[in-house]
């Protein structure tokens, strides 16, 4: 073990998983994750029931984080934790449980943005997965959060496209619901998409601002369409899931995809990285995949084990802060709405 070694302790809380890293500089030594499958019944994350279950769960998760990297937590260099964007009830059990663990440990403690902590992912030291270099452009898309952000450094970001009312996630998930299919329903959109066809049935690309995105005018097409196929056949969902499905998919990517193409023709930057939970979508990696070849550009597709939300990729940007000296104190406050 070299002295010169950090050794962060990362809490990521933001929504409904618990999960707790230890990295070692910018390597992860563990990445715990405890999902909450209560949800599950209610079609959708429910805050009470979350703040509750992350009360149960980080003791355990951090005591199993510090065992599988072998480390004593009197080892550590620092704790770094998710202040927000997110839910507030879940938040602030991160929050607190990180404020007390480095007041008990006197080490400093780290805030770290969920949504600069998605991108910076890209940085964890995996060496089948390069890093991208400085500037670039992340596409961020997640169940809350669909934006194009240019950045220049690690903490030098800057949003210049974002969506105007949903999430891309929340269309998947909500596509879904429509067709009957159980909450997440973005990963059941994926596998049966693999088995359709992309262009059975046609939806409606929007039109909205130079960069920005909207889906709330998709999801509405979606549901009418469906709803009016049901009524000249009850059994349109079940004959054609797969098509639906892909169709939906599609949709989905090339809207994505024309607001890339139309960032790298402003900025003129062709690196892209993808980064948040859809970014585990087999569409959206795949058509990536192939605009490097139909249009030159470098493209990193993260980890999957990175992808949705974890604790390794908040521990990757304290390591950062870390060396920068960046830290916060006990006055540091949770924040539902926390902008890069």
């Amino acid at each position: 073990m070299n002295n010169n070694d950090v050794f962060i302790l990362a809490i990521e809380s933001s929504c409904d998983d618990t999960s707790a890293a230890v990295l070692k500089n910018d390597k992860v030594l563990s990445n715990v994750v405890a999902n909450q499958k209560i949800h599950e019944e209610y079609g959708g994350v429910v805050p009470e029931l979350a703040s509750r279950a992350h009360q149960q769960n980080i003791v355990p998760v951090v005591h199993q984080a510090l065992h599988r990297a072998n480390i004593d937590k009197n080892k550590l260099s620092a704790i770094a934790f998710t202040r927000g964007p997110g839910l507030m009830g879940s938040l602030l059990v991160g929050t607190s449980f990180a404020k007390s663990l480095s007041m008990g440990l006197d080490i400093p403690l780290i805030d770290v943005n969920h949504m600069q902590a998605h991108i910076l992912a890209h940085f964890i030291d995996e060496p089948e997965f390069p890093k991208p270099e400085f500037p670039f452009l992340a596409l961020t898309i997640s169940g809350g959060h669909t934006q194009i952000v240019l950045v220049k450094d690690f903490f030098d970001m800057e949003v210049i496209g974002e969506t105007i009312d949903d999430a891309v996630g929340e269309a998947f998930d909500k596509s879904a619901k429509v067709l009957g299919l159980p909450y997440p329903g973005g990963p059941l959109i994926d596998r049966n998409a693999k088995e359709g066809n992309p262009k059975a049935f046609e939806f409606p690309i929007p039109k909205v601002g130079e960069l920005n995105f909207s889906f709330s005018g998709l999801k509405t097409s979606i549901l009418y369409f469906v709803e009016k196929s049901l009524e000249q056949d009850p059994e349109f969902i079940e004959k054609n899931m797969n098509d639906i499905c892909a169709s939906i998919q599609y949709t989905i990517v090339e809207i994505l995809m024309k607001k890339l193409r139309k960032a790298v023709k402003i900025t003129g930057i062709n690196r892209i990285a993808i980064c948040g939970g859809v970014s585990a979508n087999s569409g959206i990696r795949n058509r990536l995949k192939k605009a490097e070849g139909d249009y030159g550009w470098t493209t990193y597709i993260p980890k999957f084990e990175y992808t949705t939300d974890n604790a390794a990729m908040i521990g990757i940007v304290g390591y950062h802060k870390f060396l920068n000296k960046d830290f916060t104190d006990e006055t540091a406050t949770a924040q539902a709405r926390f902008s890069l």
